[in-house]
């Protein structure tokens, strides 16, 4: 059970890398995997503190302020996210994603 979680968390960090090397700042890169990880991860309440409390023992501080003070471009990880789901769906002319300005 413990390697399964170890590999989920693993494979949620490669995923994240190119968004991450969007956000820019070193602590929006450091939180943004953890309060990730709280939201798709087990655990029945989503809110920053029990979030904070499983996954970073002594950072709700630094956990809620990534979230209430998020204040970054959307327009640098939207074109991230295009670009991986166009390598996961090949390009498909038919799912019919595309970039509006913000």
């Amino acid at each position: 059970m413990a390697a399964q979680i170890l590999d989920w968390h693993d494979d949620l960090e490669r995923w994240l890398e190119p968004f991450l090397d969007r956000l820019g700042h070193k602590a929006r890169q450091r939180m943004c995997p953890l309060y990730i990880s709280g939201l798709i991860g087990p655990g029945e309440r989503k809110s920053v503190q029990p979030m904070a409390e499983r996954l970073a023992a002594g950072g709700y501080d630094r956990l809620h302020h990534f979230v209430a003070a998020g204040v970054w471009d959307a327009a640098p990880l939207a074109a991230e996210l295009l670009v991986q789901a166009d390598r996961l769906f090949g390009g498909d002319p038919g799912m019919g994603f595309t970039v509006t300005p913000s």
